[in-house]
Formats: structure tokens, sequence, C-alpha cells
């Protein structure tokens, strides 16, 4: 379907009547559409597997495990808990408030939101996010990926067979259908992608002074740092898995990996084996190993492989009509190359090498550049990793693990400046897609002259003696 200006603002406006109707207020109401979500999802998996495989060549188990079940897992959480999350909470007013002894705060919803979901998990990283707006009593505009085309697709069907227009809707189209969304006024803007664009974003939002969430991949990429008392072979087997899972098209996954040199040769050795194991000798040949989602993205990993082909230690060949390229690791790369200074977003992986005793330095450059969404550290030494990890600032990350902290129940996922604002999943998600609304409940009796005129002479000695006392 095209879309115009016109048709969006009409979209717009039908759901902001829905909104305003109240129907999404009731806390049952939205459980409801969370179970039918949950059901179309179950009903829907055979065509969503297809539709990945189409988009990205994900076998029917990886879109499983990486795309579908997750979102069956997060909304299951959510139905759990959104009853205790929406129930209104009380306050005691306060002696300064006498005679109000109640305050309440409510969780309302912000009304009506615009969802710009990517490429990579075009599944779970939309109807994940839906989940939380509608948790939260919004109704939702979703802007999906052009690139992904048959997960759009997919996604299209999948929601109109269970929601009417004006409470959701998926939109495909390119940026200038984006665009034209955001120059519609919406409530909350949450979008998943790249710095960069997030920047657009938040100059379009602003406008309206529209509460944005941004959930991107950081600037100088993710760094995964491998200490000399690491256990190498249980560190290789995780970074390969990593790796290989969407060919590296993952925001929390490792982009650069800074190894001390007196285990470097070891690691990659391990790591080589990794791959072997887990993908075979040729990946490109492998039915299960994922692909890249344009042809651009194969020339950038072309481009680099040949711009460091004395350094390929490891893979580096494609085939450009499956759109797949081999995991390919680089070897030695400084810490200052320009490969190492943004976000790859494919299967390369670039490894500096450093000297253990000069690990506080390695750290230092990390934090002084943009913040990762997630961080990685592979080491024995518990007590420097827990100090690391709760110094530095990042998304979220492990200590000899890699990506599974975005698994656990009851946590937030989000990052911080580069990286991105907000955070989801579970009640984190229902957070963000309400603001809280205080409520002071007075009385028209036993009121105190405290606040009024006069404020000085005795009455005013007076007045300050108790607020003295009421600060306590």
């Amino acid at each position: 379907m095209s879309y115009t200006q016109e048709r969006i603002h009409g979209i717009v406006s039908s759901q902001r009547k829905f909104f305003n109707s109240g129907i999404t207020l009731d806390v049952k109401h939205r459980i409801e559409q969370l179970k039918k979500l949950r059901q179309a999802v179950i009903d829907n998996q055979k065509m969503l597997q297809d539709a990945l495989y189409e988009d990205l060549g994900k076998s029917p188990l990886e879109a499983y495990l990486c795309d579908i079940g997750p979102v069956i897992v997060e909304v299951n959480e959510i139905i759990r808990g959104l009853k205790k999350w929406a129930k209104p909470e009380k306050h005691f007013s306060g002696l300064m408030c006498f005679p109000s002894t109640v305050t309440t705060v409510y969780k309302m919803p912000y009304g009506v939101s615009l969802i710009i979901s990517p490429f990579n998990f075009p599944i779970l990283l939309t109807l994940g996010v839906l989940a939380a707006s509608i948790s939260a009593g919004n109704t939702a505009v979703i802007k999906a990926s052009s690139k992904s085309a048959s997960s759009t697709a997919a996604l299209q069907k999948l929601i109109a067979g269970i929601y009417p227009e004006e409470y959701v809707t998926v939109i495909d189209g390119g940026h200038d259908v984006a665009d034209m969304c955001l120059a519609e006024r919406f409530d909350k803007i949450f979008y998943t992608g790249s710095p960069a664009v997030a920047k657009h974003i938040l100059e379009a939002a602003s406008h309206n002074l529209t509460s944005v969430a941004l959930e991107l991949g950081g600037e100088t990429g993710n760094w995964c740092v491998i200490r000399k008392d690491a256990d190498i072979k249980d560190a290789a087997r995780k970074i390969a898995f990593f790796k290989l899972c969407n060919a590296g098209q993952i925001c929390i996954n490792i982009n650069q990996i800074a190894v001390a040199e007196e285990i470097a040769e070891e690691f990659l050795t391990a790591l080589k084996a990794e791959f072997v194991r887990q993908i075979g000798e040729e990946a490109v040949k492998n039915p299960d190993y994922p692909k890249l989602i344009t042809q651009s993205v194969y020339d950038k990993c072309v481009r680099l492989t040949e711009e460091y082909k004395d350094r390929v230690v490891f893979g580096g060949k494609g085939d450009r009509d499956t759109l797949r390229f081999e995991p390919t690791v680089i070897y030695p790369v400084d810490e200052n190359e320009n490969i190492v200074m943004h976000e790859l977003f494919c299967p390369l992986l670039p490894v500096v090498p450093y000297k253990d005793g000069e690990i506080d330095r390695i750290m230092d450059m990390i934090a002084e550049r943009e913040h990762p969404l997630a961080m990685y550290v592979f080491t024995s030494d518990m007590k420097w990793a827990d100090k690391v990890m709760s110094t530095l600032q990042y998304g979220g990350g492990c200590i000899n693990e890699v990506c599974v902290h975005m698994m656990v129940k009851g946590v937030p996922f989000n990052g911080t400046g580069h990286s991105g604002m907000g955070a989801y999943h579970g009640e984190w998600g229902f957070r963000e897609f309400t603001h809280p609304q205080t409520v002071l409940k007075g009385r028209t009796r036993f009121n105190l002259p405290l606040r009024e005129h006069p404020y000085s002479g005795k009455d005013g000695d007076r007045k300050m003696s108790l607020l003295k006392k009421f600060e306590k």
C-alpha cells in the first residue's frame, strides 16, 4: 500500500479518537489484547519463520530462538504482572499537606504511540515494543522496516487479523513514509536503530515536545575484553556462537575484542576452531547460516576485508548471490584504527591486542568513547570484573557470558547516550509507555492557615517554627 501524508494523518486522528474514548484505560481490556497478540504469534509461527528466512536467511530454529519465542515470553511476563503494575499507588501526603492524608499516583498512558522498528529482529523488536505500548494503554502506529519486506508483510497480516486500524496498525514503506509519520503529532515515539537516524527522530519529536525512547547500537560499538586469566575455550565458544547469530547483525553483538596479548594466539586458535565446529568449514554453504540484509552491507564486508586483507586470519570470503559472508577475524588491529571506531553490524570481528598489565588504560579508552549498548568481559578475577561493570557506563552486559542478560525477566533493556535512552522489557516497558500523575485529595475542613499570609510578625515566627518541625 502506498501512503500519503493525508492517509497517515487520518490514521493518527482515528487512533486519537479511539484513545480518547477511554477503552484502553481498562486493564482487563489491555490483558485481552495481549492475549490476542500472544495467540496470533503462536498461530502464525510458520508464516513468521518463513518471512524471517526470506529476509535474513534465518533457520526455523534460530527464528524461533531469537525472534518469535522471546515475544511469547515477553507477553506472558506482562500479562502476569500488569494488574499489579497498573494499580494506582497510595501515599501519605505528609504533615506539610495537612489535613490531606492521601495522595494517589496514577499510571497513565501517553496516548497514540509511534513504534519505528528495525530489520535485524523484525518480529521481536516490533511486537515486543508493541506489547509494552498495549500494556500501558496506548494505541500504536508501527512503521516497520522496508529492508525486511517479507517480515513487514507478515506483521501487517498478523496485526490486521486481530486489531482494528484505529487501535494498532502496521505501515510499510521507506524513509519518506517514516518522515510522514514523524510529521504527525504523536504522544510517544519508540525507535530502534542507529544513532544517526535517532538524531533525526529527536529533532522531529522536538517540534511537538514528544517523549522519545531510543534503543541504539552504540556509535563506537560494543567491546569484549578478555583478560589473560580468562577461560579461553569457554570465551571462544560463546563469542563464536554470538558472532554467528544473525550474521553479526545484532545491536548488542560484539563489535571488537580486546584480548591480552599473552593469550592472543591461543585465543585465536580456539576461536577459529569454534567457528568451524559450530558452522562448518564453509559457513556460506551452510543453509543454517543467516544472510546479510542488503547488497550494500555485503559490499561493506568485501571492502573492509580487502582493506585489511593482510590481517585477515580467518574467513574473509562470501557469496554475493546468497548475501552470505563468512565470520571474519582481523588481527592485529590497533585500538585507534577506523574499523573499531564505529559500529560494524556484520560478521567482521577486529581483535585488538594489549598487554594485560595495561588493562586500566584499555578500560579508560573504552570509557572515553561513546557509551556502548553492551559490554562483555572474560576473566577469573571477579573483584576486577565487578568493579569494571559497576563503574563503566553502557546499556547492559555480562561477565564470562554473552547476550543472555537481555533474557532475564524483571530487568531493563536499555542504552545510554549514543546507545539510547529509555528502557523496556516487562515492567520497565510498562513504565516507559506510561507517565505518572500525582493527585492529592484535599479536605474542606480543618485547614490550617500555615501557608497563608501574614508571613511576618508573631504569626510568621509561629509558622516558621512549625515549618522547621515538619521537615523532620
